[in-house]
């Protein structure tokens, strides 16, 4: 874990402002057919694996049909997730106006409900990316991810809650908008989140009729070996969707903020609170698609609505900008930065992993934030 403390002078944070604002405006101009024909033709393969693995799935008494079927159907659901869900509830494919994938409308193969996701996800997360207390990314409301999160008797069971979360990760998202930490807190109540409480109920008892009733009921005397294989390839797409999403937020070398950090923000200021709070993954093309292009974490949180496909190409750019200014690009294999995460999971379970921190952090560059809701919701839109 680095304890070196990088600052920008205003002008710089301004330049890089410029620079970062010059590359998503030249991408945003540049949308066209290519990106049209991109995500049709993963949305293409997407139902081709989902209604191939079905099908096998039916003839699953064959262990090489069962196998092939589950493997087929999980990553289809990992395509629905993050490269197509993920991706077109940002808004990266709005400009088409196709109303199959338009973010307002689209709905996933998930349990949480798109509408509360686009809330938690893209408003909370992408404007108080790795704000502590403000970003509920950070924990998921049941983890101590931060060495300014105030340690407690509860974090002992870290590590625990941790895998739970990751094979029960869907059901971790849903969950998202509860807050569940403001009701531990007793900042809230259950009865305030009745109407959320609500949505999740409604789109999981759909996922869990779909999955484990209406097609295993549809396989007759093979329905044990249906639910098996939509078992097996939810707990595959958790356990992925877990590992990508926790290696571009917590790996080590990545920053937490406070809110005080955050005050007055500028828009550069803003780009330099994603640069350090985040973390890219290295790999294949294969690799980048089925993490739903999240592999390039750093460019996500810099350009949220650009086409997650194009984001290979401006990493290029945007490492050469943090090497000009001396800022750190976090990047490295899978293996790495999930080992990373995985200490990190276990040293802040006890009080003296991070420190119990009452005061500001010594190690975190002042970070301001917009000053008020308008500037927040520009800052995610732009």
């Amino acid at each position: 874990m680095s304890d070196k403390k990088y600052t920008l002078t205003p002008e710089q944070a301004e330049e890089i402002g410029r620079e970062l604002d010059a590359i998503r405006e030249r991408v945003i101009a540049d949308l066209g057919e290519r990106d049209a024909s991109y995500i049709r033709n993963v949305i293409k393969a997407q139902r081709t694996l989902e209604v191939g693995g079905r099908a096998l799935l039916f003839g699953g008494i064959f262990p090489p049909f069962w196998l092939a079927g589950t493997a087929m159907l999980a990553i289809s659901k990992i395509l629905d997730n993050m490269e197509i869900g993920h991706n077109v509830m940002h808004g990266q494919y709005d400009w088409m106006a196709d109303p199959a994938i338009s973010s307002k409308a689209f709905e996933w193969d998930t349990a949480c409900p798109a509408d509360q996701w686009r809330h938690s996800h893209n408003y909370m997360h992408h404007t108080y990316t790795n704000i502590v207390d403000m970003d509920r990314d950070i924990g998921y409301g049941v983890l101590r991810m931060s060495e300014d999160q105030k340690w407690s008797p509860y974090y002992l069971g870290n590590p625990i809650y941790a895998f739970l979360l990751m094979v029960l990760f869907q059901y971790g998202v849903a969950l998202h908008e509860m807050e569940t930490e403001r009701i531990r807190a007793g900042e809230i109540s259950l009865a305030d989140k009745k109407e959320v409480l609500r949505g999740i109920w409604a789109k999981t008892k759909k996922q869990t009729l779909k999955d484990y009733v209406a097609f295993p009921l549809l396989a007759g005397p093979f329905a044990p070996l249906v639910f098996a294989g939509n078992l097996t390839a939810n707990l595959t797409r958790n356990v992925w969707a877990f590992m990508i999403i926790f290696c571009g937020h917590f790996p080590d070398g990545t920053q937490e903020f406070s809110l005080e950090d955050t005050e007055n923000e500028t828009r550069g200021m803003w780009y330099f609170r994603q640069l350090l709070g985040s973390a890219n993954l290295t790999g294949s093309k294969l690799f980048h698609l089925l993490s739903g292009n999240l592999s390039f974490q750093i460019e996500h949180h810099l350009f949220p609505d650009i086409p997650a496909h194009r984001l290979a190409e401006i990493s290029v750019e945007v490492r050469e900008i943090c090497e000009r200014y001396g800022l750190p690009y976090n990047s490295g294999p899978l293996h790495q930065q999930f080992g990373s995460v995985v200490r990190k999971i276990v040293r802040l379970a006890f009080p003296w992993g991070g420190g119990d921190k009452d005061s500001e952090p010594a190690d975190k560059a002042p970070q301001p934030a917009p000053a008020h809701e308008a500037e927040r919701e520009l800052a995610l839109i732009n």
